[in-house]
């Protein structure tokens, strides 16, 4: 059974999850007033720390956009009001390349 992109970025959280890093890292889903999602990932303490990232921009248009990049150990995804899978999406792509 396939399991969907919020099951799979809870497992990465909990993979995460010492008893330390939890305490200073984690993960931040919000939306924005465009509208839109921001999704940021602390990286730091974990595997993909130091991991290379592309930027990743795509402008279809003003409601089809996304955004994402890694900047000073977190991950930041950011795109329109029906990209917030696709933003969860992306930061798994990278974590288990």
């Amino acid at each position: 059974m396939n399991q969907s992109p919020f099951q799979e970025l809870q497992k990465w959280y909990r993979s995460q999850c010492d008893g330390e890093w939890e305490h200073q890292h984690g993960i931040k889903i919000e939306s924005l007033d465009n509208p839109g999602w921001s999704v940021r990932i602390d990286v730091a303490g974990t595997a993909l720390a130091g991991k290379s990232f592309p930027l990743i921009k795509r402008l279809e248009d003003k409601r089809n956009w996304l955004h994402c990049e890694v900047v000073d150990g977190k991950f930041e995804g950011h795109g329109s009001e029906f990209m917030l899978e696709e933003i969860v999406r992306t930061f798994l792509s990278w974590a288990a390349a």
